[in-house]
């Protein structure tokens, strides 16, 4: 859970001080009561609150509550040794009902406490949006095995990088610990952080909690192991299917932002259009061989899951080994790269 922090960053700070003033800009001319603010300001307003507040521990996420409901009724679908088309369609109806919901209820909500006072829905939906994003948190669950590794604490670091990934991580040496930070923070810049301002920009909170709900589902029944391979396919497939476009967004943010960040910004877009479609996901390729490339790294090689090793495609040249410090250089290039979205988003909702 994240309290009440301003960013540490340079780079957080400046974009909280132009979105405060982009923010501050559009208010001038909404003195009635009925005027409103634009999609685009209300999503870089909730950039912002995840910044500079994030989940506050006294609030209860709404993943939680859609995670319940995934658990509820995953208990009354999922049978054992049932077919599997018939498990399929199981997974659809769960898929789908946890995404209806997610987008009705939020919808209705914002509606009703539209009635009592505009002002006051808008704020609700500037917090809803701010659920969906997780910029903040990548940057605390990254450091957390950050700062253990600096101090020479591989045991703890160990523990930790074990809680955001889900290979074995007991034996891990400091190169892996390392590896797994950056490969999840780099496939978390497009699930956790593009792809809900994407959606919010797009559909503000109903559009982003349906994208938060299939991503939720992911999380919980999209594998490929015996329970869910069938059960699991609707969620997988609908994860990869709403990633699609934002990862391939990410691209041309992320290398820019490689550039702005005195990284390697061509090397990150030549190595994402070579390496990408190695990784066995059709999304998750994208960003990892982008910020590999922007690095000068190479991420991907043998993990472990159970004991079992399983190997993952090698992603980037190994120009140099990695570095403690690359875990705060992927950190960085997530801020900048969302950031460039939104300022983007905003030029584009100012334009038309």
């Amino acid at each position: 859970m994240r309290g009440r922090q301003r960013p540490s960053g340079a780079l957080e700070v400046a974009a909280v001080q132009f979105l405060d003033r982009s923010l501050a800009h559009q208010s001038e001319d909404l003195g009635e009561k009925n005027a409103v603010f634009s999609q685009g300001f209300l999503t870089a307003a909730a950039y912002l609150v995840d910044l500079l507040v994030g989940d506050p521990p006294f609030l209860t996420h709404p993943v939680v509550y859609m995670g319940r409901f995934i658990s509820w009724l995953e208990g009354r679908l999922w049978v054992k040794d049932e077919v599997p088309w018939r498990l399929r369609l199981k997974g659809v109806f769960l898929a789908l009902s946890l995404i209806g919901l997610a987008y009705q209820s939020t919808a209705l909500l914002l509606q009703g406490i539209q009635l009592l006072h505009p002002w006051l829905a808008q704020s609700l939906e500037i917090w809803m949006i701010s659920t969906t994003i997780a910029a903040r948190s990548l940057d605390q669950a990254a450091t957390r095995v950050y700062l253990p590794l600096m101090e020479g604490d591989l045991v703890q670091a160990r523990t930790l990088v074990g809680k955001i990934v889900g290979r074995d991580t007991g034996n891990l040496p400091e190169r892996e610990i390392v590896r797994a930070t950056i490969e999840t923070v780099a496939e978390n810049t497009v699930d956790g952080v593009l792809s809900p301002l994407f959606y919010a920009f797009l559909g503000g909170a109903p559009l982003a909690m349906a994208f938060k709900a299939i991503s939720t589902l992911d999380s919980m029944v999209g594998y490929r192991d015996e329970r869910y391979l069938h059960f699991g396919w609707a969620s997988a497939r609908l994860d990869d299917l709403a990633n699609y476009l934002p990862a391939r967004i990410s691209l041309p943010l992320l290398a820019l932002a490689a550039n702005l960040l005195a990284l390697d910004g061509k090397r990150a877009w030549v190595t994402a259009r070579r390496d990408a479609r190695k990784h066995p996901s059709p999304n998750g390729g994208i960003p990892e061989a982008a910020v590999a490339g922007a690095l000068g790294v190479q991420l991907g090689g043998v993990n472990y899951y159970d004991g079992k090793p399983a190997f993952r495609a090698l992603l980037g040249e190994p120009r140099r080994d990695l570095e403690r410090k690359d875990i705060r250089r992927a950190v960085r290039l997530m801020y900048l790269s969302s950031l460039l979205l939104v300022l983007l988003w905003l030029g584009l909702d100012s334009f038309f």
